[in-house]
């Protein structure tokens, strides 16, 4: 069941979902309008190998800075991340996509589930489009769809991304197997 914004004010107001900062205006007929923080990373190019089941050097394979605005390169990839923090209760998942405004503008995102239990700020990868495309701090840019499991979830999410702040590069070394 996706939450109405009638659930999604009832789970804030109890305290079971938490969104801080809390705007009113992200609150939307079926989900969360999350704003965007203020630190990117672009995926550079490169031919050196990334063997992520070693250690490796972050700065060989990303260029990360903080902005109030920012361009996103034609045809490149970045990682961006929300303004909001958020905490998510054991019963709830969430879908993230674009805003379709940012969608036309022909920036992709690939599929991203929040798991339940899930806290922290969400690092979302983003493609971008054919031409060069401006973002700002604080503006609305993705929206988090909320859906209630049909039964509790036995093992809540808590993995390496826990309460994550600002972009989160991928953990390093990565776990095998």
């Amino acid at each position: 069941m996706i939450l109405s914004d009638f659930d999604l004010k009832a789970y804030l107001n109890s305290g079971r979902l938490r969104v801080e900062p809390l705007d009113p205006v992200v609150i939307r007929e079926n989900g969360l309008d999350l704003r965007l923080g203020d630190y990117f990373c672009e995926l550079l190019e490169t031919e050196e190998v990334l063997d992520p089941y070693t250690e490796w050097d972050p700065d060989k394979f990303y260029r990360c800075e903080r902005a109030e605005e920012f361009i996103l390169r034609p045809k490149k990839k970045y990682l961006l991340h929300t303004l909001e923090y958020i905490a998510l209760p054991p019963e709830l998942v969430g879908i993230v996509e674009l805003r379709s405004t940012l969608a036309r503008l022909g920036l992709l995102i690939p599929p991203t589930v929040v798991d339940g239990g899930f806290e922290g700020q969400l690092t979302i990868e983003v493609h971008s489009s054919s031409f060069p495309v401006k973002l700002r701090y604080g503006a609305r840019f993705l929206h988090l769809i909320l859906m209630k499991t049909t039964t509790p979830i036995e093992k809540p999410y808590s993995g390496r991304y826990q309460k994550q702040r600002l972009v989160m590069l991928p953990k390093r070394p990565l776990e095998y197997p």
